[in-house]
């Protein structure tokens, strides 16, 4: 493997690491479906059911992975989800996609995510 290469499996699996946890997916799945909305740790928590200073760690860590965006308004902390720092696993998972001829694989998978309405109703 290049090196090259070798740091984008890397990175990528550091970044897939900050998803590989309930906690952590639930809020990415939260504030991408606030979007553009942003949301208070506060709320996070409440909306999680998860204590606020449990949820901290969780927070910081998809901050640094690039998957949230942070804002400080006074003393408090919003965030909202980072659509570019999730693009970005999501295109090093589908670049190789149908042996590097994407043409081939039809529309994205994120274009062809089903909204979660539809996929209820399968």
């Amino acid at each position: 493997m290049r090196p090259a290469e070798q740091r984008w499996v890397e990175d990528a699996v550091a970044h897939l690491g900050a998803l590989a946890h309930e906690t952590r997916l639930a809020v990415v799945r939260l504030l991408v479906e606030a979007l553009p909305d942003e949301m208070s740790a506060g709320e996070i928590a409440a909306r999680l059911d998860v204590r606020e200073n449990a949820l901290s760690p969780h927070l910081d860590r998809l901050v640094r992975a690039a998957f949230l965006s942070r804002r400080r308004e006074g003393r408090y902390l919003y965030y909202s989800a980072d659509l570019t720092g999730l693009a970005a696993v999501m295109r090093f998972l589908l670049r190789d996609c149908c042996d590097g001829r994407p043409e081939l694989c039809g529309p994205s998978a994120v274009a062809g995510c089903p909204s979660r309405a539809e996929e209820e109703m399968s």
